[in-house]
């Protein structure tokens, strides 16, 4: 069955591991027949939300004019998103983590969001896995809070510099990922 994938990069890195297997699983996603929208989210002006309760009360779904407004409507329509991040300090990337918490405007507008399933690809410079523990513990909660079913997790550790990724098997599992979903 077809899915409307997002992809949601949280790197503003062209290039950049994350990047790289964030490509691969949008290739194996394709390839499989599914129509897949990618978003560079670390090169947008996206703010945290303040909780001003004013969600699409002007129109669009935040109030304070941002990148987000443009993303939301991918959003309401995608079956699968999925994150492909770098780890910063444990956790998304600010802009990512500014996208996640203006989900928030979804449930003040209540307006419906038809996303049933997610992913998390996450690579980091960190050699011990726990290292990515805080990010995969706050996906998991993300998940339980809007009912998504996870469909998979990769973690690739040990890869800082950029096109580190490209010397591991982790671009292959990421593509694998996008051709089984």
């Amino acid at each position: 069955m077809k899915k409307n994938i997002l992809v949601l990069i949280g790197s503003a890195r062209v290039g950049g591991n994350s990047y790289l297997l964030s490509e691969a699983f949008i290739k194996g996603a394709i390839q499989s027949g599914h129509e897949v929208v990618k978003y560079e989210v670390g090169k947008k002006n996206i703010k945290g939300c303040i909780a001003c309760d004013t969600c699409f009360s002007k129109g669009t779904p935040c109030s304070f004019d941002d990148d987000f407004n443009a993303i939301a409507p991918e959003i309401e329509k995608a079956d699968v998103i999925v994150f492909a991040t770098p780890l910063y300090w444990y956790t998304f990337p600010s802009n990512l983590k500014g996208v996640i918490d203006k989900l928030y405007s979804f449930i003040i507008g209540k307006k419906k969001i038809n996303i049933k399933e997610s992913m998390l690809i996450v690579c980091g410079e960190e050699k011990d896995e726990s290292a990515f523990d805080g990010i995969i513990s706050t996906y998991k909660r993300i998940n339980a809070y809007q009912q998504w079913t996870d469909v998979g997790t990769l973690v690739v550790p040990g890869v800082l510099n950029r096109g580190d990724v490209l010397s591991t098997n982790y671009i292959v599992q990421a593509e694998m990922m996008g051709r089984n979903i």
